[in-house]
């Protein structure tokens, strides 16, 4: 694509191809150097400017709408996203979103569309109505022409988003697609892919991408297909139609917490003498003893063999053929197989349900659908846990997001917790995080952290905090760490007296239920991460009158960004509400967090306030060191997609 080009709207068609997304060779445009000040001027500038605009639609004669919707579709194609016709478009998405959906689109949802449509990140705390600022955003953008993809961080919010704005889109002309059914057919995904906007997650879309990819050849390159007519009318047909733009929800979920591991396409692949080798090597792991054969980290997800484990496994495997006889091979297989008996824990890492292993998102909390572990390791847990292995899987295709976002044309996002993570998002994706403002100032109370000396002690006094407040009439939502977590909080609690609902990959299908009634006053809601992200908590007039929302997290998390979300659940919408973290000594490992700096704070936390301050600092640390591990990861894993790729390419040219 020639780089003049890269200033218009892409869409399918002459200029473009019918399946538009960068190459390498189309750099992105660089991040604009915009100040704060500078950036919330222009979008502040630009909200003003909507504003008569959205009174002229409103005075506009029913029967002429139409024709000026037409007239404002041509200018924006004609004219692409300037300042002005950005300004007359939200001003008409704006006036739709009152007649259709009842909603008045604030100054703040406004500067966020604009923010959004520019190409960068808006951070916008929770509560703020990041969900109509997108809508805002992909209507402008379906006007314009483009392919829109709204990129959700699970189902249910893909398919909730969907159905809430379908109303807004309709009125504007255009048509509105949710992928979130993991049962369907290709047919049904292509004809999705052919609406003005789709709301999906990003792991739907990558793989459909990669499914594109190989159907037309890895090394299509799908824009400038128009000068080939030939070969583009004998590809098979793709599902997406191009990567035009995609407007990414809680984006720093997508492109940072679920970015540390790659996306493998897969096929089955009957070997039934390889899982009978994992078989051996379950059993032969099932001899060895801690710690004098092996160690486990299970922070790091890892174990490892000591001297005196290596020499008893090889008198264990001296009877055996094969592989066994390479001490390498059968080293990692055994290595493998002690990390699913003794790192991986059943309804923390994976649910058992309907007969075979789901996998649980680390990061939200959530059942990850068609989600397996590699080199062995599902089959392995299945084993553990009696279950009969699914089929051994060949890998067909792969890639990772940030290799698959830095594809599209037009990349933007939004978030609550962006600004730890600016600068990666600004190196790896070219793109600045503009902070947008509250629209009302926060009561949002915070108490000091708390530190218990273990599990036990911490959820005996969550289930004394709970019965104050519940007393109070105030609603509670209690944040654990794992199904597991959640579970046994459940337990006490239900021992103790106190009603209340549990949230958690076990019971996904209540979700929407569960949600709607944590806000009720003496409401208790116990979650896992699923209540962290996209989960809005309405508390009704008794439990604001109470004092608000609640939020007790007990959740031990990997990133700063993570316990934000959580307590951002509290007092919304300038609302009362507060919110606390306590903490298990014996769980305070799970982020880093050293045994030194939990000893010199111990004495003095369990009563007094500069303890809390003490905890805090020391769990930050932990989670910024935490947070740089994982950025190396990411790294890492980027160079290794752009190796695979470059084998692919030369793969392709020996062949």
């Amino acid at each position: 694509m020639a780089p003049d080009l890269v200033h218009l709207l892409p869409a399918p068609g002459p200029m473009w191809g019918p399946y538009p997304q960068r190459g390498d060779a189309d750099k992105a445009p660089p991040a604009r150097g915009l100040a704060w000040r500078a950036a919330l001027g222009r979008y502040r500038a630009l909200a003003r400017a909507a504003a008569p605009h959205a009174a002229q639609w409103r005075a506009l004669p029913a029967p002429q709408r139409p024709a000026a919707l037409a007239a404002l579709r041509t200018e924006l194609r004609r004219q692409g996203l300037c300042a002005g016709t950005t300004a007359r478009a939200l001003g008409v998405v704006s006036a739709c979103a009152v007649d259709a959906l009842g909603l008045q689109a604030r100054a703040t949802q406004l500067m966020a569309a604009g923010a959004l449509l520019d190409n960068h990140m808006a951070e916008m705390a929770t509560g703020e109505g990041k969900t109509l600022a997108i809508a805002m955003a992909a209507a402008v953008a379906g006007l314009a022409g483009m392919r829109v993809h709204v990129v959700t961080a699970n189902d249910y919010l893909a398919r909730r988003d969907a159905h809430q704005m379908a109303s807004l889109f309709a009125a504007l002309g255009l048509r509105v697609a949710a992928l979130a059914d993991a049962g369907m057919d290709a047919q049904a995904r292509r004809a999705a892919y052919r609406h003005d906007i789709v709301y999906a997650t990003a792991k739907d879309l990558a793989f459909d991408f990669l499914r594109d990819r190989q159907a037309l050849g890895a090394h299509h390159r799908y824009h400038h297909a128009a000068r080939g007519l030939g070969a583009a009318a004998a590809a098979p047909p793709a599902l997406m139609q191009g990567l035009c733009m995609a407007l990414l929800d809680e984006a720093d979920s997508i492109l940072l917490d679920e970015a540390d591991v790659p996306l493998i396409l897969s096929q089955a692949a009957p070997h039934a003498a390889r899982r009978a080798f994992l078989w051996q090597a379950l059993a032969l792991a099932r001899k060895l003893d801690a710690p004098q054969h092996f160690t486990v980290r299970p922070r790091d997800r890892h174990a490892a063999l000591t001297a005196a484990g290596e020499a008893r496994l090889a008198e264990l495997a001296s009877a055996l053929d094969g592989p066994w006889r390479r001490p390498r091979y059968r080293r990692e297989a055994v290595v493998t197989a002690l990390a699913a008996l003794h790192v991986f824990e059943r309804d923390t890492h994976y649910l058992v349900r309907d007969g075979a292993i789901e996998l649980l998102d680390e990061v939200t909390g959530r059942v990850a659908p068609g989600r397996v572990w590699s080199r062995g390791l599902h089959t392995l847990v299945a084993l553990k846990e009696g279950l009969s292995p699914p089929p051994e899987t060949e890998t067909v295709a792969q890639t990772t997001f940030q290799r698959f976002f830095q594809r599209y044309w037009r990349l933007c996002g939004i978030s609550g917790t962006l600004r730890e993570a600016a600068a990666e998002l600004r190196a790896v994706y070219g793109m600045q995080v503009v902070a947008i403002p509250l629209h009302r100032p926060s009561r949002r109370r915070t108490l000091p952290t708390r530190l218990f000396a273990d599990r036990d002690s911490l959820r005996d006094a969550v289930v004394q905090r709970v019965r104050v407040l519940h007393d109070q009439g105030r609603p509670v939502l209690v944040g654990t760490d794992s199904v597991a977590d959640s579970q046994q909080l459940s337990d006490r609690l239900q021992a103790a007296g106190l009603a209340h609902r549990v949230l958690n990959a076990l019971n996904d299908a209540q979700e929407a239920d569960i949600v709607a009634r944590a806000g009720q006053a003496a409401g208790v809601t116990v979650a896992t991460r699923m209540a962290g992200r996209g989960t809005d908590i309405e508390p009704d007039a008794a439990a604001l009158a109470a004092g608000g929302l609640h939020v007790l997290s007990c959740q031990h998390n990997p990133s700063r960004r993570l316990d934000r979300q959580l307590a951002g659940r509290a007092a919304r919408h300038g609302d009362p509400g507060s919110h606390e973290h306590w903490m298990a000594q014996d769980a305070a490992q799970a982020v880093g967090m050293s045994a030194l700096a939990v000893a010199a704070a111990w004495p003095i936390a369990r009563d007094g306030r500069i303890g809390g301050h003490l905890l805090d600092a020391a769990r930050r640390m932990a989670q910024w060191q935490e947070d740089r591990r994982r950025t190396s990861l990411r790294r890492q894993l980027l160079l290794q997609d752009l190796e695979w790729e470059r084998r692919l390419a030369f793969a392709g040219r020996s062949a």
